[in-house]
C-alpha cells in the first residue's frame, strides 16, 4: 500500500523508523486474467458461447499481492511483465490501482504476458492458460544499458 493511498495501516502502532519499507515481499508470475461469468453451461466444441458478464484483472501472484495490499500491508512484488498491452495494464493496475511497490519488477522486451481465460458455469470454472517462462534477469538486456530505472515504462 503506497503512502499516498488512503487506507488503514494495521501495523501503524508497531512501526519504527528502522523497519523495512515493505511488510511483505512476493515473487512469482503475473497473468492477465480474463473471466467470463454467467454461462449457462460449459462451452460446446464447434459452437460459440455468450457470457452475461466479463472482467479482467492481474492474476497469478498478483492475487496475493492485491489481497495483502488491500489489508493495509506495505506490499512489494518482484515479477516479470511482458512489453505488451497486457503487461502495461497489469503493471498499472497493481502499481497505481493497488499501491503495490513494483520497484523490483521488470518489463521484458519481446516477451508476451501470460494469460488465463476463466469460464464460470454451473458453480464451477474452467481455465485455459497460455504463457512461457520469462527469461532470467541476466539474459535480459539491463536497464542500465537503456538508461531506464525499474519503474520507467
Amino acid at each position: 500500500m503506497s503512502t499516498d493511498t488512503p487506507g488503514i495501516d494495521p501495523l501503524l502502532a508497531l512501526r519504527a523508523p528502522q523497519d523495512p519499507a515493505c511488510d511483505v515481499f512476493l515473487t512469482g508470475t503475473v497473468f492477465l486474467d480474463i473471466i467470463f461469468t454467467g454461462l449457462d453451461s460449459a462451452p460446446v466444441r464447434g459452437t460459440e458461447s455468450w457470457a452475461r458478464g466479463m472482467g479482467s484483472s492481474p492474476g497469478g501472484v498478483a492475487n496475493m499481492a492485491t489481497a495483502l495490499a488491500r489489508l493495509g500491508l506495505h506490499t512489494s512484488l518482484a515479477a516479470a511483465f511482458g512489453d505488451d498491452h497486457y503487461g502495461e495494464y497489469c503493471w498499472d493496475a497493481l502499481e497505481q490501482g493497488e499501491g503495490i511497490d513494483l520497484s523490483m519488477s521488470r518489463t521484458v522486451p519481446g516477451w508476451h504476458s501470460p494469460v488465463t481465460v476463466s469460464m464460470a458455469y454451473e458453480g464451477e470454472r474452467t481455465m485455459v492458460s497460455h504463457g512461457h517462462e520469462a527469461p532470467a534477469p541476466s539474459a535480459v538486456p539491463g536497464r542500465a544499458a537503456t538508461g531506464k530505472a525499474a519503474t520507467d515504462r
